[in-house]
């Protein structure tokens, strides 16, 4: 900045300096002056315009260089990056109503499969019954089974829902999707429960394993 006073200074004093002397000349006749003076102004002249305009160009050029630029390859990196996480998004969204539709059609499917089986069911008795016992909650396991020719013999089983048995209550034995018979409970210990066969029971016999549930209401 001090720079550029200094030579401001001195251009107004040669311009003054200039005028001066073609003052003089006016008032004492061009032929009066001398020619290598007038070419030593002349000279001095136009190197101070040519400093003033090197000096224009370099203050221009510092303000350029002060204002921050974004350059184009800045702006496409930005712009790429912008485009790439809406990309992103959209993937997502896709991926999550795949996941939607492809449940959708499970439940569906799952619901037809049992749609049809109902109907089947409902034409055919022995299918429904047979539903029936396998989907019965398991209450109990026999361990021993004891054969009385006078009484009709009983049964000891594990308790596996304890609060399904009490004296009294009848239990039948299922064998894969099958009755084999019914039993009545009639004494419960802390080793497991006892019961007696009831009239009806079939000729195939209880063996240890079998599973005890409460009778389906068909």
């Amino acid at each position: 900045m001090d720079t550029m006073k200094l030579l401001l200074g001195a251009t107004i004093a040669l311009l003054l300096g200039a005028l001066a002397v073609s003052w003089q000349g006016m008032k004492q006749g061009v032929k009066n002056t001398p020619q290598d003076e007038i070419a030593r102004l002349q000279k001095q002249v136009k190197e101070l315009r040519a400093e003033q305009d090197n000096l224009k160009m370099q203050r221009e050029l510092q303000l350029l260089r002060s204002q921050p630029v974004q350059t184009p390859a800045n702006s496409e990196l930005e712009a790429m990056k912008h485009q790439l996480e809406q990309n992103k998004r959209a993937l997502e969204e896709i991926e999550l109503r795949k996941e939607a539709e492809a449940r959708d059609k499970k439940v569906a499917d799952l619901e037809e499969v049992e749609m049809d089986k109902r109907g089947l069911e409902s034409k055919d008795s022995e299918l429904r019954r047979a539903r029936m016992i396998s989907d019965a909650l398991l209450i109990g396991r026999i361990k021993e089974y004891v054969e009385d020719a006078q009484y009709g013999g009983f049964v000891t089983f594990d308790v596996l829902l304890p609060e399904q048995i009490q004296a009294g209550v009848i239990v039948a034995i299922r064998r894969k999707t099958g009755i084999l018979g019914q039993l009545k409970v009639s004494d419960i210990t802390a080793e497991g429960a006892i019961a007696t066969p009831l009239p009806g029971f079939g000729p195939v016999k209880p063996q240890v394993g079998d599973e005890l549930i409460l009778p389906p209401q068909y």
